[in-house]
This record gives C-alpha cells, structure tokens and sequence, in this order.
C-alpha cells in the first residue's frame, strides 16, 4: 500500500492539471510549484510505484525521452511538438490499419505520431 504523502499527491496532480504525457523532468518542475524540495529521484521512485501500481502508464517514443500518462483512457494517439518537445493526446484513431500492413503479416498493436507544432509554438 502506498503512502498518501504530499509528493505523491503533487505529481497526481501535475497528470490532473496537464492531461498529457509528461516526461519526469516535466513532472518535477510542476510539483516544486506545490512541493518546492522534491527532487527527481522522488518522481522516478513515485512512477515507478505509480506504474507498478497501474495508474500510469508509460508511453514510448522512438527517439525521445520516456513519457507518462494516466492509464485507463480510451484508445488515442499522440501529437508531439518538434518545437518546444511536448506531446499531446489526440482522441480517436484513423482506424482500419490492417490494410497497410504487408501480405502474410499480422497488426498486433498499433500506435500512431503526429509531429508538428503545438498551439503555443505555431
């Protein structure tokens, strides 16, 4: 079980305010604004617990930083900016991948990046 300790519930909350994969860095710098001493070994510690936990997960991008979402969404995708490195949930999914896959293979999971710029950067 784990400890309802400040820490835990200020990097709750950075997921609540941002709604959007968040690197560890990214978590950090929103919970010193509520708990100014955290340091990154705790937000490794708490995702690591949170992940265990299942209520985050991690998403993964070839090439860049290791990213965390809450888990338990329904299915989306992600828009990353290449200007200012944050990436954005996009709802829904174009749907019927399969036919893009090669004869004689088999889709067993898909994910699909956008890349561009945010609202802020554009």
């Amino acid at each position: 079980m784990q400890r309802d300790t400040a820490q835990r519930r200020a990097i709750r909350g950075v997921f609540n305010q941002e709604n959007r994969p968040l690197t560890p860095q990214e978590l950090l710098e929103g919970a010193q604004v509520t708990v100014p001493q955290m340091g990154l070994a705790t937000v490794y510690r708490t995702l690591k617990s949170l992940t265990e936990s299942g209520t985050v997960m991690v998403v993964d991008v070839p090439g860049e930083p290791q990213r965390y979402e809450i888990a338990g969404k329904d299915h989306h995708h992600h828009f990353s900016c290449k200007q200012c490195g944050r990436m954005f949930e996009m709802d829904g999914c174009p749907g019927d991948l399969e036919r893009l896959v090669p004869d004689g293979f088999v889709m067993e999971d898909h994910e699909v990046f956008i890349y561009g710029r945010c609202s802020d950067c554009s």
